[in-house]
């Protein structure tokens, strides 16, 4: 068997394990972190604006009409 096979399964197995092992050791933190994410995530509500601060401009015309002219024109080619 190859050596970089052998040291890619040693790696997996190993990996594998301590992912496994490793939440077991310290109990109820995902729950904690996941909890301390909602907190930071949350921001005040302004009733005033419900409009959002950023307009996000997406030209999917322009991307289908190019898409569709760059392919007659590949195909012609």
């Amino acid at each position: 068997m190859p050596g970089w096979l052998q040291t890619s399964i040693l790696l997996s197995v190993t990996l594998t394990v301590i992912l496994n092992v490793l939440p077991r050791l310290f109990p109820g933190a995902a729950g904690r972190a996941s909890a301390a994410a909602e907190r930071r995530l949350q921001t005040p509500v302004d009733d005033d604006d419900t409009r959002p601060s950023v307009r996000v401009f997406f030209p999917w015309k322009w991307m289908i009409g190019i898409s569709v002219v760059g392919t007659l024109l590949l195909n012609l080619l």
